[in-house]
């Protein structure tokens, strides 16, 4: 299968607690072990079995509305949401027959018809659509889902066309940050995500974490920087690295265009595979303007001892000035004379440094860190 079908690391504490395997599932012809409590989901997945969702997400209660991940099971007639069927001893679950096939492909066919003429590339929906061989061409519906055109908040764009109203925003916004500012509204054709009165999200409870972003499976949500290279951003190349506003180490993807030299935008990893569990806040994923802005230093300055104009530098004569200047103080007026402030933005490693120098270096406890304030 190929790598951009096969679905990202799952979280390890999906599923029940950890506990006896004392139920015995058969899953594609094969026994498995599986733990009171488990769905079909976790368990087929544990095995390596591939199984189609588009409004799962590890971190949120399943509800099965997509119906993707459908599958045939001995304890009912019908097909069964694998997200939320739970396992029982004694099962017999297939992941992948002909009539589960026609009904994936009609199910995608169905999603097709209710987007734009293009499908996001990249999107978990547009990965689904190529697995199935489902192509763009199908008839399109007409859109009557609204949305909110005149939202002035300066990052997130929600674009209604393109939502298949699998709530994963909207279960994220309150499961995950516990703050509702979004939810789901109106009924029929005209169902959409809504906000209290159609307010902009400036006008809401919404932190702007973008985590909305994130677990969108259609693009139906877009950092609005990124907009017009939405069709572009799982062609560009991804660096992982460590948020630098303060001292938690969250992890994040930033997509870059090399040529230009700029970050297009900023993701956060998938759940479960790093500290920050998929999650970010509002400077993390939005407040990255300072990288390539024209007032940012990339020299060391040293004030110029005739004209007291700040000059630019080597590092070995900045550090050397530094050194001799701090040691002048501190001969002249004693070590306590000195202290030393860190940053949130430094590791905690360069932070400890800090107030090693201080202490080591040059002999005095008067050292503080910014956070701490």
């Amino acid at each position: 299968m190929p790598d951009d079908l096969k679905r990202p690391p799952q979280r390890a504490d999906v599923g029940a607690d950890d506990g006896e395997m004392t139920l015995r599932v058969e899953i594609d012809g094969e026994i498995v072990a599986a733990r009171a409590g488990e769905t079909l989901l976790d368990v087929a997945r544990r095995r390596g079995v591939v199984v189609p969702t588009l409004c799962h997400d590890d971190r949120l209660a399943p509800t099965g509305a997509c119906r993707m991940c459908l599958i045939e099971s001995s304890d009912s007639r019908r097909l069964v949401p694998a997200c939320r069927h739970p396992v029982a001893d004694g099962l017999v679950v297939n992941t992948d027959s002909a009539r589960i096939g026609r009904h994936r492909r009609a199910l995608l066919a169905l999603y097709a018809a209710d987007q734009p003429d293009v499908v996001v590339t990249g999107s978990e929906l547009d990965i689904w659509m190529r697995r199935y061989g489902i192509a763009d061409g199908v008839a399109k519906l007409e859109n009557a889902r609204e949305g909110r055109p005149d939202d002035d908040n300066a990052f997130i764009r929600f674009q209604p066309e393109r939502c298949i109203l699998c709530a994963r925003c909207t279960r994220y916004c309150d499961e995950v940050e516990a703050v509702a500012a979004i939810g789901v509204g109106f009924r029929g054709p005209q169902t959409t995500i809504v906000t209290a009165e159609n307010r902009g999200l400036m006008d809401t409870s919404c932190e702007l974490c973008g985590g909305c972003i994130d677990t969108c499976p259609t693009g139906a949500l877009v950092e609005k920087k990124a907009e017009h290279r939405q069709m572009e951003l799982s062609s560009l190349p991804t660096v992982r690295t460590t948020c630098g506003y303060c001292g938690v180490g969250c992890q994040m993807d930033l997509t870059i265009d090399k040529d230009a030299g700029t970050i297009v935008r900023v993701a956060s990893p998938p759940p479960g595979t790093t500290t920050n569990d998929g999650n970010l806040c509002v400077k993390g994923r939005f407040a990255t303007g300072f990288v390539g802005h024209p007032d940012r230093l990339t020299t060391p300055l040293v004030r110029d001892k005739a004209t007291g104009e700040l000059v630019p530098t080597d590092w070995d004569t900045a550090l050397d000035r530094a050194y001799n200047s701090l040691r002048g103080v501190a001969a002249r007026h004693g070590a306590n004379a000195l202290a030393f402030i860190s940053s949130s933005r430094a590791t905690n490693e360069e932070n400890y440094l800090v107030q090693k120098l201080a202490r080591a270096a040059f002999g005095t406890n008067n050292c503080h860190q910014c956070s701490a304030t």
